[in-house]
């Protein structure tokens, strides 16, 4: 397995790109996926691909759109397999689609069925293909020249992404309504549509990447790492734990998840 990430010239929109290749001796591959809060688009240029979340199979193949997912799924590679992915800024899906993000959330689609007419345009990007670094150029190229659909609620949500990022996700709902000048329903009803989550769902998911990273990269031990982020003892932790990763800390800390530890190492 080879995960490689890329420099992105469009920090507005684009977290990051990344190729994710599985050479014939690591197949069948099969690993947990923990959700980052980015939703992404991603072109698998050969090999089978599928997604399992409660027991539903989703295929991956050609141009996938996948939404933001709250919880754990299972990725499977079936075959020697590319593909290359991009992965978006919270509000970015919304400004490039101008949709409800919440209609994508938990699933993966073909971006075909879903928007056409967005396809066809990344589809000229994608059949151009030659070698990684130069596609990563003509996607900077591609985002940096869309048309985006901006308004007082995006600009408002992006604030309210920064100072969660700011916080480490160490922040409740009414902090946020101190530097904002919308109520709290309008800020849940416009928060999901533009981001896919409702804040507090997303406070929380960023809460607890952010103690995965640092895990995972050896910076501190579980036990400090959970009074650092507010989880005010074992059983907390354990109860989101589970929630995210659809299995407990104890069964986790057991196996080895290569691509997890691969994508908290970026």
């Amino acid at each position: 397995m080879t995960l490689r990430y890329f420099e992105n010239n469009v920090p507005d929109l684009i977290e990051e790109y990344y190729q994710l290749s599985f050479s014939e001796n690591i197949i069948p591959f099969q690993s947990a996926i923990l959700p980052l809060g980015f939703t992404h688009i991603t072109h698998v240029f050969y090999g089978e691909q599928k997604a399992v979340l409660n027991k539903k199979e989703m295929p991956l193949k050609d141009t996938i759109l996948s939404g933001q997912f709250f919880r754990s799924y299972q990725f499977h590679c079936l075959s020697e397999s590319m593909s290359f992915g991009i992965s978006f800024h919270p509000t970015a899906l919304f400004k490039i689609l101008n949709t409800n993000i919440s209609k994508l959330d938990n699933t993966h689609l073909s971006l075909l069925e879903f928007h056409p007419t967005f396809y066809h345009k990344i589809k000229s990007v994608f059949d151009e293909f030659t070698n990684a670094d130069q596609f990563v150029k003509e996607l900077n190229n591609f985002f940096s020249n869309l048309k985006l659909t901006t308004n007082k609620y995006t600009e408002i949500i992006d604030l309210v992404i920064n100072l969660i990022i700011k916080n480490d996700g160490l922040i409740n709902i009414q902090d946020i309504l101190n530097h904002i000048n919308i109520s709290q329903k309008t800020l849940e009803t416009q928060f999901k549509i533009i981001v896919g989550l409702t804040p507090g769902k997303y406070i929380r998911l960023y809460r607890f990447i952010k103690l995965m990273r640092k895990y995972e990269s050896q910076e501190i031990a579980i036990k400090d790492l959970m009074y650092m982020f507010d989880y005010y003892d074992r059983s907390h932790f354990s109860k989101d734990f589970k929630l995210f990763m659809n299995e407990t800390p104890k069964s986790y800390f057991k196996k080895d998840y290569p691509l997890i530890k691969a994508v908290f190492k970026n």
